[in-house]
């Protein structure tokens, strides 16, 4: 049998609008996002106002069914509706008014190469510019100090402005990390953000980080989103948070020794005092994404 071609995993919309030198925005769900940074942000974009649908693909190739099963409702005596997976791109404009592209809905469980081959043709067919990936991980960092990032991209000069965090570090693998990967490879400009959410509240949502990031994501693409109600929810959060350590003396000595940690750090940001290692990288997200595992997805 014949592998399937990337056109096969995608339908346009008739009569797509003419998005030549939009961005594409990547906010698949499936992969980690800690504090639920990416699905707050996400949410935020899609409250902006209307979307309309560029292209959709054929989940009943991509989704396992069985390993995350969407939500049906029944009352009484019959199913009354079923939440279907989506995983779609669509349009929306910014606070200015301006077009960009977010591509969303559930991580594809199978057939990564052909989907990122998909996507690529997209991007090609659409005349996208960048491609800007997203997503959230936990981190030995305090809640006390600014939200840090970690940029990676195609090209250095896509990253200008950004110091790293890390050397070198293995992870799981990702639909999202495969897709800038391979944009890159061809040739089209990519590049993501993974903000940094404190260990100690990566199962809490934390809009403070789905500010930072929409704010990395607008500075780079040339977007200005509305952050406000995030900012908002940020400061609710954080005041909650800090009652709970003054309540926990445990917990204050943690923030206490991550807060030295970090502000060693920053003064070197050579090595010798640095976050934790690219093991202790891994060991968190493996621990994290293990904490996952059996638990229902937020329907897309």
């Amino acid at each position: 049998m014949a592998p399937l071609p990337p056109e096969e995993l995608y339908t346009l919309a008739p009569d797509v609008p003419d998005v030549r030198d939009a961005v594409l925005v990547e906010m698949l769900d499936g992969f980690i996002d800690a504090g639920g940074a990416r699905r707050l942000a996400r949410d935020q974009l899609l409250a902006g106002g209307a979307s309309v649908l560029v292209a959709t693909f054929d989940v009943d190739l991509l989704f396992d069914y069985r390993a995350r099963r969407p939500p049906m409702m029944f009352v009484e005596d019959h199913w009354a509706s079923y939440d279907a997976p989506r995983l779609d791109v669509r349009l929306l404009t910014d606070a200015d008014g301006t077009g960009f592209l977010l591509l969303s809905g559930p991580e594809p469980d199978v057939m990564w190469e052909r989907f990122a081959a998909a996507v690529e043709q997209l991007v090609t067919r659409l005349g996208v510019r960048l491609s800007v990936g997203t997503n959230a991980i936990p981190m030995a960092v305090p809640h006390t100090r600014p939200v840090g990032i970690t940029a990676h991209g195609s090209r250095p000069d896509l990253l200008a402005g950004h110091v790293p965090w890390v050397g070198t570090v293995q992870v799981p693998g990702s639909a999202s990390g495969l897709l800038e990967f391979r944009l890159g490879a061809a040739g089209h400009d990519a590049l993501g953000f993974a903000v940094h959410v404190p260990h100690y509240l990566a199962q809490a949502a934390y809009p403070a980080a789905a500010e930072t990031l929409l704010r990395a994501v607008g500075g780079a693409a040339g977007l200005r989103f509305d952050v406000e109600p995030l900012a908002k929810a940020a400061e609710e959060a954080a005041t909650t948070v800090t009652a709970l350590v003054e309540q926990s003396e445990d917990l204050a000595e943690l923030v206490r020794g991550l807060e030295a940690q970090y502000d060693a750090f920053v003064e070197s940001r050579e090595g010798s005092a640095a976050l934790p290692s690219a093991d202790e990288i891994g060991a968190e997200l493996e621990r994290f994404l293990a904490e996952q595992m059996g638990k229902p997805e937020e329907p897309s």
